[in-house]
């Protein structure tokens, strides 16, 4: 993990001020810059089949939007917000104005994360803490090693102890009413399945 630590934390002023020639993707998280390495092709090829099932669900029934990183998602108040770059985030209908054309200001209804390496750690760890603090309905953390999808849901108190699903089990969302995934569709790449 390529983490940028300063004496100064870097500010969401500062994170803003990088150059967009920047051939490198980073993420501010509590006044960290961080590298988010390159993805591989299996976490490409997962995160396509999630899009693709979320995609086709949203666009049916018109519940909002579904968007895929790279893209800024600003969580929090002042010069210390954190900017991350979920791998696919959904925002539902009621509240798309927090898609601006330049980020998402504030918290989507659904985050997925998929795992890789570089990442899992802030995924399960910070992220995971982020996301819970900043109120995001629905987290789903996805393991492409374990072909399993850990998923949080927010309760009263915070996110309730994940659900894990495996094999040929099946998402019910919580944020996105209606949808079901099957985990056999999400992991379905060079003919292998869960």
């Amino acid at each position: 993990m390529g983490v940028t630590k300063s004496q100064i934390p870097f500010t969401y002023d500062d994170y803003k001020s990088l150059p967009e020639s920047m051939d490198r993707r980073y993420e501010l998280m509590d006044g960290e810059l961080c590298m988010v390495p390159a993805p591989t092709t299996a976490h490409q090829l997962i995160s396509q089949n999630i899009e693709f099932l979320l995609l086709q669900y949203v666009r049916a029934t018109g519940c909002g939007q579904v968007l895929h990183a790279p893209v800024d998602v600003v969580l929090g108040e002042g010069s210390r917000r954190d900017v991350v770059q979920p791998d696919i985030v959904f925002i539902a209908a009621t509240r798309t104005a927090i898609v601006t054309k330049q980020e998402i200001a504030g918290a989507p209804d659904l985050v997925i994360e998929i795992l890789s390496p570089g990442t899992a750690d802030r995924d399960r760890g910070y992220k995971r803490t982020l996301y819970q603090r900043t109120s995001v309905r629905e987290y789903w953390i996805v393991d492409p090693d374990q072909m399993s999808i850990d998923t949080f849901c927010l309760g009263p108190t915070g996110f309730t102890a994940p659900l894990r699903y495996r094999h040929d089990d099946e998402i019910v969302c919580t944020a996105i009413p209606g949808l079901r995934v099957s985990l056999v569709e999400v992991f379905k790449m060079w003919g292998a399945t869960p």
